[in-house]
């Protein structure tokens, strides 16, 4: 990575004068507080437009029941190629990112330039942030306005990526998940930690929005018809002590039975006091007017206690029988003592009145509720919770009420990952697969029905696998792109993950496998041609340019007819773009008998083609070339002049067929 100041300056004498002054204006315009890490700016340049992309489909390693052609796509080869190629055909058109990179941690979990990263390597870490910068910048073109990017990462590397993020989409932070990988984990360092948590960094458009869930209104009901409207039982406590809110800590009274209610010190009432003075400004109604307002629900039954001296009063908080919450007026001594070094202590003694103070008094033996009316929520959805609650952990014994506000992803473990994968594959050869939960429950809240979804790190393919489970439950039609490397090496050359285990599963998931029924759908499987852009004219194809155009305006990619003399991409009632591969007399006859009115056409001879239809379509002409272009600049290409028939009156373009 680093070079030494010999090679640097040698490598300075070689620019040229354009890129010397990208390096100056980087270096003096473009640093500020952030991650840096050793790069090439000139480098990172080449890798990117050194040449072109272009899709070649895989009819055999494809899944056609049907159809032979599908808008889900699994990709063979390096992802920085994948996403240069999904750049120039799907650029603002991908709801959700969701990958799950390699994390770095100096193990055989990545290569670099055909070879494993050792753990010893002093530019590890550099390797590892430049290979993610280059595509993860590539990816957030690929995002639609609404669009978010999901990135799973482990506890040691969640700094440097967030970082990196921030690089990349600044100020698009959302904020992460934590996701528990199992049960239990060994200590780290001999520091007595163990980490069995994951996090899933959220980064998004500005448009974009989780689901959410509906709030469940059930419980709300009126059986006393209250013309406030429907309404459900609730705690009028909450869970605060009173030291840590003693402006919520004091007795209230039922002003109907005179029954006193003191508060309990551990669980202090929900609302504060008129009667406590704060500096805090109130974000509700206070007690008092809750209790006007009759929205305090009381003991029914006026069960209460009383004491007529003090002496019958400690007795009765001594051995039990008193209630509770007067056990902390025998303690005044002990908090007194502890108020001489704690400023809330001494505030709270403020509020706690005589142990007197209750002798003589009706003292309520069961607790207040509250009544909470459906009207008042301030939200129908509930937000989802950055904690993705264990499958483990969801039965009722660790109900917690401070929950009821948010939407809770129940996920699973690691474990779950590898069986699923065990029972489709019927092997355990793919290391730690995420679990289907996890990424389905994800991508239920972050996509709507007909969106795409992009895995560029795709290994076993389980983002695919969630997505046809998500849209067997809910008739969504979401796509699927993934991406994924061979990882085969000098020393395992026939390696080929994407086709063995990622293709292979989506198979079996769609057509079924052991007694589990298939849940349908296809996919088309490409690899990639890679042609230097000085080279185009002369290796660059019209099946290249079917195959482009295919996914820039359709999404669907099949192989060309090539026993026909024309290829149709797209067509519309009256329009029509179609691939010629050849000009002769058969294709002029093909495209005449077309039963389209405009025809945008990519023939090797634009200008012959316009003359031969000329008074029999109305034609926009380009040459094939023009389509392969689209490899490099994609949506941000400029058209060029087209060559058009003298009665083409319409206006139509690709973009609009």
């Amino acid at each position: 990575m680093t070079k030494n100041r010999k090679a640097i300056l040698a490598k300075l004498d070689e620019l040229t004068p354009q890129e010397l002054k990208r390096y100056l204006a980087y270096e003096l315009t473009e640093k500020r507080l952030g991650l840096h890490w050793e790069s090439d700016l000139i480098e990172r340049d080449q890798a990117l437009n050194s040449d072109l992309v272009f899709p070649v489909v895989d009819s055999e390693a494809s899944h056609w029941p049907d159809e032979a052609a599908s808008n889900n796509l699994i990709i063979e080869g390096d992802n920085f190629d994948s996403l240069r190629l999904l750049r120039s055909t799907h650029r603002g058109r991908v709801r959700v990112v969701a990958i799950d990179p390699p994390y770095n941690t100096g193990a055989r979990d990545w290569l670099f330039n055909d070879s494993y990263i050792n753990k010893d390597d002093r530019w590890r870490h550099s390797k590892w942030l430049e290979f993610l910068y280059q595509r993860l910048d590539l990816a957030k073109d690929l995002l639609t306005p609404d669009g978010v990017i999901l990135v799973f990462i482990n506890d040691e590397n969640r700094s440097k990526l967030e970082l990196l993020m921030d690089e990349v989409m600044p100020g698009k932070r959302i904020g992460s998940f934590v996701w528990r990988v199992r049960s239990g984990g060994n200590d780290t360092k001999g520091a007595l930690l163990s980490l069995n948590h994951e996090h899933v960094l959220v980064y998004s458009n500005p448009g974009f929005m989780f689901k959410g869930d509906e709030r469940n209104q059930s419980s709300y009901t009126n059986a006393d018809d209250d013309p406030r409207g429907p309404w459900q039982n609730d705690n009028l406590v909450k869970a605060h002590n009173a030291k840590q809110r003693p402006e919520a800590y004091y007795h209230i009274r039922n002003p109907e039975t005179n029954i006193y209610y003191p508060c309990d010190p551990d669980s202090v009432w929900r609302f504060a006091s008129t009667s406590r003075p704060t500096k805090k400004k109130l974000q509700a109604d206070p007690m008092e007017v809750v209790i006007e307002q009759k929205r305090v629900l009381w003991p029914p039954d006026d069960a209460y206690v009383q004491y007529d001296s003090v002496q019958e009063l400690n007795r009765a908080i001594k051995n039990g029988s008193a209630p509770k919450q007067l056990k902390v007026y025998q303690s005044l001594s002990a908090l007194q003592r502890q108020a001489q070094s704690d400023a809330r202590i001494r505030r709270l003694l403020d509020y706690i009145e005589p142990i007197e103070f209750w002798v003589g008094k009706k003292i309520g033996t069961k607790k207040p509720r509250y009544k909470r009316f459906q009207k008042d929520l301030k939200r129908e959805i509930r937000p989802v919770s950055s904690w993705l609650q264990p499958a483990a952990l969801s039965d009722d014994s660790v109900y917690d009420e401070s929950m009821d506000d948010l939407t809770i992803l129940t996920v699973g473990a690691t474990g779950e990952g590898t069986n699923t994968y065990k029972k489709v594959l019927n092997n355990k050869d793919f290391p730690y697969p995420k679990p289907n939960s996890l990424l389905r429950q994800l991508l239920d809240q972050a996509t709507r029905p007909g969106d795409i979804v992009l895995d560029f790190f795709a290994g076993s393919g389980t983002t695919g696998h969630a997505v046809m489970e998500l849209n067997a439950l809910d008739d969504g039609r979401r796509q699927f792109i993934l991406c994924s490397n061979t990882e085969s090496s000098s020393k395992d050359p026939d390696r080929n993950i994407c086709r063995d285990v990622c293709a292979e599963r989506m198979r079996r998931v769609m057509a079924g496998y052991g007694d589990t029924e298939g849940l349908g759908d296809s996919f088309t499987y490409l690899t990639m041609d890679k042609v230097e852009e000085a080279d185009v004219m002369f290796e660059g194809t019209a099946s290249h340019a079917f195959a482009l155009l295919c996914l820039r305006e359709t999404g669907y990619l099949t192989e060309p007819p090539v026993d026909q003399p024309i290829w149709v991409v797209a067509q519309s009632g009256s329009s029509a773009i179609v691939v010629c591969p050849t000009t002769d007399q058969a294709a002029q006859d093909a495209l005449k008998a077309l039963p389209h009115d405009h025809l945008v056409l990519y023939s090797t001879r634009p200008e012959s083609m316009v003359e031969a239809l000329e008074n029999h379509k109305a034609v926009t002409s380009y040459a094939i070339q023009e389509a392969l272009r689209f490899a490099q600049a994609g949506d941000q290409a400029t058209r060029p002049a087209a060559h058009k028939s003298t009665n083409d009156v319409i206006t139509t373009t690709t973009e609009s067929v």
